[in-house]
């Protein structure tokens, strides 16, 4: 009985954290669906600006853990940010998973979303994401531009809403559909929505791909490191 409950260890999804009511219900609902798919306790917390922390969810967990970084890079937060809170938390028996994105469950779940929209083959694609500093993360971010390109057939250079370069608004014309490198929606979003184009994708939110690549993240978490140990 003890084996079996370590082979099936809760899921602690890490999400970034906004004010916005709108990125926490999309988390929860990510986090819903992903423990009706696993059937294994699913908890939340995030590395910022919000509730529950990363500590303060470990504590209500005994056991080992698999952490899994709804993230779409991995940039400082997934490097970083989360390893130091886990460090800090004393807990050794924490897994951290690889981040959602980039994976090809995302591209699936953007082009999905794209034809929602309007989108249809031939029509131009902005990929749009959030921007960042960390080179690894940009890095990321032109791997799934590259990856939603091949699907859509032309070659995708990446656009950011904020920090990065070049610009959403600066590349984005009255003909293009934007491809949303977004998670959830809120200030990002609703930025790329009031510009002129002829269609705005939804943000990727809690899209049934998504919850496909959470399990597989979460099952070879426990595989590789979790059944090992």
């Amino acid at each position: 009985m003890r084996r079996s409950a370590t082979l099936t260890p809760p899921l602690l999804l890490v999400a970034h954290g906004t004010r916005d009511p709108a990125g926490p219900r999309v988390v929860e609902r990510l986090a819903g669906a992903a423990a009706d798919r696993l059937r294994v306790p699913v908890h939340v917390a995030y590395v910022d600006v919000i509730g529950p922390t990363v500590a303060a969810a470990l504590s209500e967990v005994d056991g080992p853990v698999v952490a899994l970084p709804a993230f779409l890079a991995a940039g400082y937060h997934v490097r970083t940010d989360l390893p130091e809170q886990i460090a800090a938390s004393g807990r050794e028996d924490v897994v951290v998973s690889a981040p959602l994105g980039p994976a090809s469950e995302i591209i699936e779940a953007m082009l999905r979303r794209l034809v929602a929209a309007g989108w249809q083959p031939g029509d131009r694609v902005v990929f749009a994401a959030a921007g960042s500093s960390d080179e690894r993360a940009l890095s990321d971010v032109r791997a799934a531009a590259r990856m939603l390109g091949r699907r859509v057939g032309r070659w995708l250079t990446p656009s950011y809403v904020t920090t990065a370069s070049p610009a959403t608004a600066d590349v984005c014309g009255p003909a293009d559909y934007i491809a949303p490198y977004l998670l959830a929606p809120g200030l990002f979003h609703r930025r790329l929505a009031e510009l002129p184009a002829a269609g705005v994708a939804e943000p990727i939110g809690a899209h049934p791909d998504v919850i496909d690549l959470m399990a597989r993240r979460y099952r070879l978490a426990v595989r590789d490191h979790v059944s090992a140990a």
